[in-house]
């Protein structure tokens, strides 16, 4: 499959309502469903995914030699949130058929790196570690600049992700932020600095991944984005004081962060997807306990 029929087929797919009734990957009471909600935790985490898995020579000549992101940041964007809202949201039919035409795209995704090493998309090791920091980034995100999470709440999330990746094709995923670390600490002798790190941050800072957005905001998510990395990881790839984060940055995003946990348009997958399983609109922008009263009330 082409890029542009991948295209054409996302863009018949992004109603969430329908099939009524037909449950996502993941349950409505799942850490997934409450972190994927909000745009600042998935901006903010996607980026330092990003950056993780561009830290590893293999994974950053796959994406930059193969993707459209250096020409297209806008689109790529839109497609990869829209894939990743269908893992989280989308009727589980729905989202497995796109998942596997998205799994074939990569699977025509081989080269070789500039060292001289060669690399292939559809790598288990290289599907686990993508699946891992997307993971990390999005749940680290959401706890420092929305809400802090608990140790129980933050273990869980990590072990669901592990039914996501599986269908993009990861095998073993860290059931825990600890194991996460330890996974990196492994890899960690092969991350290494490139241009290409800076060229993507520049892109971020631009705006141009989401022109809606003051640029002043791009910056700071930018920055956002680094202060999740680890900080060996960090200066092994010279991200230095440039990318510092303010207290200004920090209380902006918060306050963005939190705005956007407590409104959702009824458009929205999340407030779809809701719906679709006969829950109120608005059911993920209740308290947790109005939730849970919600989902006890359907089962009986």
């Amino acid at each position: 499959m082409q890029q542009g029929s991948l295209d054409n087929y996302l863009g018949t797919i992004i109603d969430f309502s329908s099939p009524v009734g037909e449950p996502a990957l993941l349950p409505p009471d799942s850490v997934q469903w409450r972190v994927y909600k909000n745009p600042i935790a998935l901006g903010i985490g996607g980026i330092a995914a990003v950056l993780l898995e561009f830290a590893d020579p293999r994974i950053r000549s796959g994406v930059w030699d193969h993707s459209t992101y250096k020409v297209d940041p806008i689109g790529r964007s839109r497609r990869t949130g829209l894939v990743a809202m269908l893992a989280c949201y989308g009727p589980a039919s729905v989202a497995k058929e796109v998942i596997g035409k998205v799994n074939r795209l990569h699977g025509n995704v081989k080269g070789e790196t500039p060292g001289g090493e060669k690399y292939r998309a559809l790598d288990p090791a290289l599907l686990d570690w993508v699946a891992a920091t997307a993971s990390y980034g999005f749940l680290m995100a959401y706890d420092r600049f929305v809400h802090p999470l608990g140790d129980a709440d933050k273990d869980r999330f990590m072990r669901d992700g592990d039914r996501i990746g599986r269908e993009f094709g990861a095998r073993h995923t860290p059931p825990t932020i600890d194991a996460f670390l330890a996974m990196m600490a492994k890899l960690e002798p092969r991350f290494e600095p490139h241009p290409i790190l800076f060229e993507f941050l520049d892109i971020i800072e631009s705006g141009r991944a989401a022109p809606g957005t003051p640029r002043f905001l791009h910056r700071a998510i930018a920055r956002a984005s680094v202060s999740l990395l680890p900080g060996s990881v960090r200066r092994t790839l010279d991200l230095g004081p440039r990318f510092d984060l303010t207290r200004l940055d920090r209380l902006m995003l918060r306050a963005a962060g939190r705005l956007a946990d407590r409104y959702g348009s009824r458009k929205s997958p999340p407030c779809q997807a809701s719906g679709r399983l006969g829950l109120p609109h608005d059911f993920l922008f209740r308290s947790q306990p109005a939730q849970r009263q919600m989902l006890a009330n359907r089962a009986r």
